[in-house]
């Protein structure tokens, strides 16, 4: 499979994934987007160990980013219980994650237009979440102020992680 095909299956596996988790949060979400996840690495993915590691690596930053938001007010999950990002949300962290190493990898040639569309694609991302019902921006701008914030720092340094750290992620062979 080419990367362009494999980039563009992991674009759609996403999507799909993100809306079937806020059109049904809860565990049918976490578990269909673990499934998403395991079937993204066995079809997708080339380098499955490290892949792994890295979506590993993202889902603990990014739920644990969830989890302030959510003790501080900023975000709400009807779904969340005891103040932690409940397991759908973390599952779409997981689906994310997979688009950093193949459908969102041509931002490395661009290493400044992560800092402009991060702290806009990841707010929007919340919104049209509360917008369908799998959260609550319980204040307002405030939350989306938070979410951009959080967002201008956790992607890039998330690129910043795969090019240092996860470099055989960077360059897909044919």
């Amino acid at each position: 499979m080419s990367p362009r095909v494999r980039n563009v299956l992991n674009f759609i596996l996403f999507q799909a994934g993100w809306l079937f988790c806020v059109l049904y949060p809860g565990r049918p979400a976490a578990f269909g987007a673990m499934a998403l996840v395991a079937l993204h690495l066995a079809v997708i993915s080339r380098h499955r160990l490290a892949e792994a590691q890295f979506i590993g690596l993202g889902v603990v930053a990014g739920a644990s980013l969830d989890t302030l938001w959510l003790n501080t007010g900023v975000l709400s999950a009807p779904t969340g219980a005891l103040g932690v990002a409940p397991p759908w949300l973390v599952g779409l962290w997981a689906m994310f994650m997979t688009t950093v190493c193949h459908s969102l990898s041509w931002m490395d040639d661009r290493r400044w237009l992560p800092f402009l569309l991060a702290p806009i694609a990841g707010p929007f991302a919340y919104w049209s979440a509360a917008e369908l019902g799998a959260v609550n921006l319980d204040r307002g701008a405030l939350s989306l102020a938070a979410l951009a914030l959080g967002w201008l720092v956790l992607f890039p340094l998330l690129l910043w992680v795969r090019r240092t750290l996860y470099t055989e992620l960077c360059h897909d062979p044919a």
